[in-house]
C-alpha cells in the first residue's frame, strides 16, 4: 500500500533538491529564492545574482552620473543595500525593478549630499598646484565656455528636476527615459497598471518640461 506524500514534505524534498544546485544553473527566479533563505543571503548565491545584474547597474548608474568618478563606490552601495534588504522583496519576479529602484534612489540621494557641501569656484583667482600657481585661461578645443556652461547647466538643471519629481514619477521616467523599457515592461516592474505608467509618464514631461521650458527655447 503506497503511502500519501504531504505538501510540506513535497516542499522540503523540493528545497533539499535545489540547495544541490550549483547557483550558476539556477534561473534568475531560484536564484533570488536561494538568497532569501537563512538568515543572510548564501554567499555563492549571492555572488551569481551580483554577477548577472551588475551590468545593469552600472549601466543605470552610468546614465544618471556619466561624468562621476565614483560610480563603481555607488554600485558596491546598491549591492549592500541589496544584500541588507533582499528578504523583503516579496516578489522576486520583480527583482529587477526593485533592483533599479534602489540604484536610481540612491542616485538621487547621493545627489542631493553633493548640492549640499558643494563650494563655488571662483575663476578669477588663480588656481593652485602642487608647483605653484596657474591661471585659468588655457586653450581648449572644447565648446566655448558660454556653450560649455549652457550645456552644463541644462544638465544640472535635468537632474535636480528628475530629483524633485515624487519617487514614483521619478523611477517610472528613468526606466523609460533612461534605460529605454516598454511601457508593459515598466508595468511589470513597478506593478501598476500600463495606463497608470503612460499617465505618471506623461505627467513627469510635462513637469520637466515646464521646469526646463527656458533652455527648450
Amino acid at each position: 500500500m503506497s503511502q500519501a506524500i504531504s505538501a510540506p514534505g513535497l516542499l522540503g524534498q523540493w528545497q533539499q533538491s535545489q540547495s544541490k544546485v550549483s547557483p550558476e544553473k539556477l534561473s534568475n527566479y531560484d536564484l533570488i529564492l536561494r538568497c532569501q533563505e537563512g538568515s543572510q543571503p548564501e554567499r555563492g548565491a549571492f555572488s551569481e545574482l551580483l554577477h548577472r545584474y551588475q551590468s545593469h547597474v552600472d549601466r543605470i548608474l552610468y546614465h544618471l552620473a556619466p561624468d562621476w568618478q565614483d560610480r563603481a563606490d555607488l554600485a558596491q552601495e546598491v549591492w549592500i543595500r541589496v544584500y541588507r534588504n533582499i528578504k523583503r522583496l516579496n516578489e522576486p519576479m520583480k527583482f529587477r525593478g526593485w533592483l533599479s529602484r534602489i540604484a536610481t534612489n540612491l542616485f538621487y540621494d547621493e545627489l542631493r549630499k553633493r548640492k549640499r557641501v558643494s563650494h563655488p569656484i571662483s575663476l578669477d583667482a588663480p588656481r593652485r598646484v602642487e608647483d605653484g600657481e596657474i591661471e585659468w585661461d588655457i586653450v581648449s578645443d572644447y565648446p566655448s565656455p558660454d556653450d560649455d556652461l549652457t550645456t552644463r547647466e541644462f544638465y544640472d538643471r535635468l537632474q535636480v528636476a528628475i530629483a524633485d519629481l515624487p519617487e514614483a514619477f521619478r523611477t517610472t521616467i528613468v526606466l523609460r527615459e533612461i534605460e529605454g523599457l516598454a511601457y508593459e515592461e515598466i508595468a511589470e516592474m513597478t506593478g501598476v497598471s500600463l495606463g497608470t505608467v503612460k499617465s505618471r509618464i506623461a505627467r513627469a514631461r510635462a513637469k520637466l518640461q515646464s521646469v526646463l521650458q527656458q533652455y527648450l527655447d
